[in-house]
């Protein structure tokens, strides 16, 4: 019989009232149940509000400093656990065991660096336009934040979401994807061992339209930070806007890297395969466009395929595995479908194209890693988001027509340049329409200390990560400090 597990509500363990669980299952091994875990609803949402209301009062004026050394000994904790968090997050999502270490660490880095923030919450003095008079301005909690986080990194995103607004002086609510709790669970684990006072970390497991909608629309929510598609972001801006609550959105990508004429190719081979089938395609991140140079397209492409062809599909703890498996059967779904429509549109399959289902791979969702070539800027296969390992690959006659092209999207979060020219590598920063810019690097590999988002559909022009984050879990309060001794009327006496 597979483990249940709970959720954690004002500093206790505690299944959902409906007594109903759903199965949390190995996507490499579809018969592996790796833990059941409770399917929850509004009532245990509204338990958890509760809790982190009350909670708040308290832990709102718990000095910033003090709050970092419970975050300091979170990210200590989670050290001593690497290798286990890995592990038991590659059988429940699937990716490859040198991924889920570095999914862990970021979540470490980001632990030591919300430590740090605690001794620097700075916020602006500025010179009063009066005589014996003060200006300053503090950061201040807001209340309470829902955090709703995706499968695909299941440490990283709760940590990038709820260590910066535990630092602040906010309560969470972490409801965590149901296709990855149990990584949630560890990383709320040491939360509890950690220290923090009850109320002030709850974990709420279950579905979306359940526990997520029932998040979104409590009265009780100051904040909301999600991280998913851009059609279900849209929907928790409108709900969540209702009531004026301060939403965060980190949504979908279509992401390219450009290869020029000029660039080191082998340099350029080794960036589009860690961004396009790292995490197997599943990153929001993730490389999905390629565009060429007409120069050196042919060449290129042929290194690619010959590449692509080699790269290892297997199990994730399998040490010898490139490319681990694709999360559940309705990416699966999804990834066919694509294949299928890049075939109707004239695009070129070079290779992979189909699911892995014999042998060693008949009990879970692989997919070969996959490549069309001949994609022009209208298809369907170059603009919208797949979320598997597919790649599309389109020539350009200059950088010029490479800006326009890779321009040519709804989405804009991470963008890739190869090239040895410095004019080109600073025009492609200024002009590529995304968040992040690569120069000569894959479009993954965000560090933690930096701000990370998008612009255009993926997302609300907030940022996760860096010193960005912390304003958006922190309000500004104004502070005027007279010690004139009678009134001074700004913009009156002193003109």
């Amino acid at each position: 019989m597979a483990k249940k597990y709970l959720n954690y509500i004002n500093g206790e363990w505690k299944p959902a009232s409906s007594g109903e669980w759903s199965e949390n299952r190995n996507p490499a091994h579809w018969n592996e149940v790796v833990g059941l875990f409770p399917k929850s609803g509004s009532a245990e949402i509204n338990e958890a509000v509760a809790a982190a209301r009350v909670a708040f009062k308290e832990w709102r004026l718990v000095p910033a400093p003090e709050r970092g050394n419970l975050m300091k000994k979170v990210g200590d904790l989670m050290v001593e656990r690497k290798e286990d968090l890995a592990r038991d997050m590659t059988r429940e999502m699937g990716k490859v065991m040198a991924e889920t270490r570095g999914d862990v660490q970021e979540g470490i880095d980001t632990a030591f660096y919300a430590a740090t923030e605690g001794r620097r919450l700075f916020s602006n003095t500025s010179p009063s336009e009066l005589r014996n008079k003060v200006n300053l301005s503090f950061r201040m909690p807001i209340g309470v934040a829902g955090l709703i986080t995706p499968w695909n990194f299941p440490m990283a995103i709760p940590c990038w979401k709820s260590l910066p607004a535990l630092l602040c002086g906010n309560c969470i609510i972490l409801k965590p994807a149901t296709d990855t709790p149990l990584t949630t669970q560890h990383l709320v684990e040491i939360f509890a061992e950690a220290g923090f006072p009850k109320g002030v970390v709850n974990l709420v497991h279950g579905g979306g339209s359940a526990v997520g909608n029932a998040l979104v629309e409590h009265p009780g929510v100051d904040i909301i930070s999600f991280t998913g598609s851009s059609e279900i972001g849209k929907q928790i801006n409108a709900k969540a806007g209702a009531s004026l609550k301060r939403v965060s959105l980190e949504l979908g990508g279509k992401n390219a890297q450009i290869v020029m004429d000029d660039a080191d190719l082998a340099l350029a081979l080794d960036g589009v395969l860690w961004g396009a089938f790292g995490t197997t395609g599943q990153r929001c991140t993730a490389t999905s466009r390629l565009i060429v140079h007409k120069a050196v397209y042919d060449q290129f492409t042929e290194m690619l395929i010959e590449a692509v062809s080699k790269l290892k599909v297997g199990d994730g703890l399998d040490p010898a595995s490139n490319v681990g498996p694709v999360v559940n059967q309705s990416q699966i779904d999804t990834v066919k479908s694509y294949v299928e429509i890049g075939k109707a549109e004239g695009a070129r399959l070079v290779v992979g194209g189909h699911q892995l289902d014999k042998g060693t791979y008949k009990e879970g969702f692989f997919f070969a890693p996959t490549v069309f070539t001949d994609v022009t800027p209208k298809m369907r296969l170059f603009q919208e988001e797949i979320f598997g390992p597919v790649l599309s690959v389109t020539k350009v006659k200059d950088f010029d027509e490479a800006i326009t092209v890779h321009n040519d999207c709804i989405y804009g979060l991470s963008s890739s340049i190869y090239t040895k020219d410095v004019n080109r590598a600073f025009r492609a920063a200024r002009d590529l329409e995304a968040g992040i810019t690569y120069i000569n690097a894959a479009t993954i590999g965000a560090e933690c200390h930096m701000p990370f988002g998008g612009v255009k559909q993926t997302g609300n022009g907030h940022r996760e990560g860096g010193w960005a984050v912390y304003e958006f879990y922190s309000e500004y309060k104004t502070v005027y400090i007279d010690f004139a001794g009678k009134l001074q009327r700004a913009q009156i006496d002193n003109y």
